[in-house]
């Protein structure tokens, strides 16, 4: 039996969860979406002069018992579909970083769309990455189709499942009708809908954001993949204390719950959380802070006390580039959330407090997602594993190099990484004495040292193209050497 870690002890969560529930019934959220105040109102919860709605404890036991302890994540391959909790861990890029660093050049600047073909590409051949959540911003996207110029090159270039946060309630509409042009029809797009709609709903503390709100009636009414993620930041936005912290991120997660189950019973979600404490020497944001997994720890707790999948933005560095300390500062996280039994880790790709995107790290990231899948399959218990009689037959001062079994097993025991060198130091200083982020870029340059053909038909590229002439050409060019 699967054991998982924890911080707080079953009495201590429940206490965490009495404390939300108290939070909500006495201190209430501030909901300003007229729509959503609608939807309270039908449940006899009316909002105060402030707009403040207040949520009884038998309400939010009600939404909670009718959320489905599943979500997947459809892709249009259907080998790439991810179900939680049974496919945990799912590693899915880190998203919406305004920048990145040039894999040519090697500087910080802006990214465009077709920077996110090129990423949506790496993911496609990273085995670490399940989901593709577009990772940057797009420097040339108008506003009035910002969305879907994101969405597009990661459409032509990958075929796992997508996850892409909008910027109001039109970009998901268009979202939804660019994901019923590439499936053939709006029937086909519904039977498999590879496009997860992503939103903050909650602006810490406790108060629904006007257009999140929106985004989530309008998912929820669609019945389309989607789900939202508590950002609270301690010191800021939240106590300045991990329990406070936990216990009013949780409340916020259970308002949100809340409203969605009104709207659909049974509509799928994910207990997502992006939890922070601020390094209060200057204020900074600190994503990379080892709180941050500490917190991913306790609402790993929460969740499984919910019966619902969980998510964390985890991995996350301040770091500016790919070196030591965004090594340790997502392996520790990462590793603390997994084995308190997160399923979802939104982890690669991103430096600096989520600014900044980088090739290099990304495929770093990719090897520590294949790490995180190897302690999950642990130690696979059995008696032919404990390997009894191969140590008979070998005996007292033998050797196991020629044994039948570790031929058999040579590539399935250990994971082999292709950026973490093992190689003494004389080879490695002829191979070139690379450190990691040498080895991770080389091989997202030998990656695009060509063009690479769309993942998208034909037929679905034209679909799109009449309805949508003005989106970026999406293509996956070769890098063009700095020189």
């Amino acid at each position: 039996m699967l054991m998982f870690a924890q911080l707080l002890s079953e009495s201590e969560i429940a206490r965490v969860h009495d404390a939300s529930l108290d939070i909500l019934e006495n201190v209430g959220v501030r909901v300003r979406n007229a729509r959503a105040q609608e939807i309270f109102r039908a449940r006899g919860l009316v909002a105060d002069e402030s707009e403040n709605i207040k949520l009884p404890p038998a309400i939010v036991a009600d939404a909670l018992a009718s959320v489905p302890s599943t979500f997947t994540f459809f892709a249009r391959d259907p080998k790439y579909d991810r179900t939680l909790p049974q496919d945990r861990p799912v590693i899915m890029t880190a998203s919406s970083a305004p920048n990145l660093l040039d894999p040519v050049t090697g500087r910080e600047r802006r990214a465009y769309s077709d920077d996110i073909a090129r990423i949506a590409r790496l993911v496609q051949t990273l085995d670490g990455f399940d989901v593709f959540s577009v990772a940057t911003l797009a420097e040339d996207a108008p506003l009035e189709r910002f969305s879907i110029t994101r969405l597009y090159p990661a459409l032509k270039n990958c075929l796992k499942p997508l996850r892409l946060s909008a910027s109001s309630a039109d970009d998901v509409r268009q979202i939804f009708q660019l994901g019923a042009l590439a499936a053939g029809s709006e029937q086909a797009y519904r039977e498999r809908p590879f496009i997860t709609h992503h939103y903050c709903p909650i602006v810490s503390p406790l108060a629904f954001d006007l257009d999140s709100t929106e985004e989530l009636i309008f998912a929820c009414e669609e019945n389309l993949p989607s789900y939202g993620t508590m950002v609270p930041n301690g010191g800021m936005s939240s106590p300045y204390t991990l329990l406070g912290t936990l216990a009013q991120g949780n409340a916020e997660f259970l308002a949100y719950a809340t409203l969605t189950q009104m709207i659909r019973p049974g509509k799928e979600l994910i207990y997502s959380t992006l939890p922070t404490m601020a390094d209060l020497r200057r204020g900074n944001y600190a994503p990379g802070s080892i709180e941050n997994g500490m917190l991913g720890m306790g609402a790993a707790q929460l969740a499984r006390l919910y019966n619902v999948p969980s998510a964390g933005y985890l991995g996350l560095t301040n770091a500016k580039v790919n070196d030591a300390q965004s090594g340790y500062e997502a392996g520790m996280s990462n590793v603390a959330a997994l084995l308190a039994g997160c399923d979802l880790f939104s982890m690669g790709g991103l430096l600096d407090a989520l600014m900044c995107f980088d090739f290099g790290k990304a495929v770093t990231d990719g090897e520590i997602g294949l790490m995180l899948k190897r302690i999950a399959r642990g130690f696979e218990f059995s008696e032919e594993n404990l390997s009894l009689d191969v140590i008979a037959e070998t005996g007292p001062a033998g050797m196991f190099i020629d044994k039948p079994q570790t031929y058999a097993l040579m590539k399935e025991t250990m994971l082999i990484p292709e950026v973490a060198d093992r190689d003494p130091r004389n080879r490695w200083e002829k191979m070139g004495a690379l450190d990691a982020q040498g080895h991770a870029l080389k091989r997202v340059r030998e990656l695009f040292a060509r063009d690479h053909s769309a993942l998208l038909e034909a037929e679905a590229e034209a679909r799109i193209r009449a309805a949508f002439p003005e989106l970026p050409a999406g293509e996956c060019r070769a890098l063009k050497d700095a020189s």
